[in-house]
């Protein structure tokens, strides 16, 4: 799965750490977010895109690879 998470924290300019103590995560939850190697739960979802002011499919790309059966 591809985020534009890096990408629209910087448009916001927002750290890395500004944003996980905005959304109540550490660091190393942006982190990984960011490289697409964490999948968060709906609601952290949710609030990411709120954030951002974007949806949820905005956000996470969905590259045809994952299983969703």
């Amino acid at each position: 799965m591809k985020t534009l998470i890096r990408e629209k924290r910087k448009e916001l300019d927002v750290t890395q750490e500004e944003l996980s103590q905005k959304l109540k995560v550490s660091r190393q939850t942006i982190i990984s977010l960011e490289k697409g190697k964490y999948k968060p739960s709906l609601i952290l979802a949710h609030k990411l895109a709120q954030t951002f002011g974007c949806t949820i499919e905005e956000l996470f790309i969905f590259e045809g690879d994952e299983n969703i059966e």
